[in-house]
């Protein structure tokens, strides 16, 4: 896992900044959403007018809330998965490595 972001909470949303390899991002906004759908995002990431991604609020299995948060922009090679978790200092962006899918399991038989 890899910290790539520090935001504090604000009245509304988060703010902070986004630090990668491609990105270096000083004034990053996680901004409310007026949420219309059951599935629609929660948050949208906002880097001043550019959108950077969305965030959807989850609790994980031990209760603890979260953000699951997409990043997809034209400066990024993909998409960047990551999840916003409260810690000491603030909320921490953290990405996690894919794992790959494990192509040589056995398929379960048709029904």
């Amino acid at each position: 896992m890899a910290n790539i972001g520090t935001f504090t909470k604000t009245s509304d949303g988060y703010t902070g900044v986004i630090h990668t390899l491609t990105m270096n991002l000083k004034s990053v906004q996680f901004r409310p959403t007026d949420k219309t759908e059951g599935k629609g995002p929660d948050y949208r990431v906002m880097a001043g007018a550019a959108e950077l991604g969305v965030a959807w609020k989850k609790t994980a299995k031990n209760e603890r809330d979260y953000l699951s948060v997409k990043l997809d922009a034209p400066s990024l090679p993909r998409e960047i998965f990551a999840k916003l978790f409260d810690s000491e200092d603030g909320y921490d962006l953290v990405w996690s490595r894919p794992r790959p899918k494990d192509k040589t399991a056995p398929k379960a038989p048709a029904e």
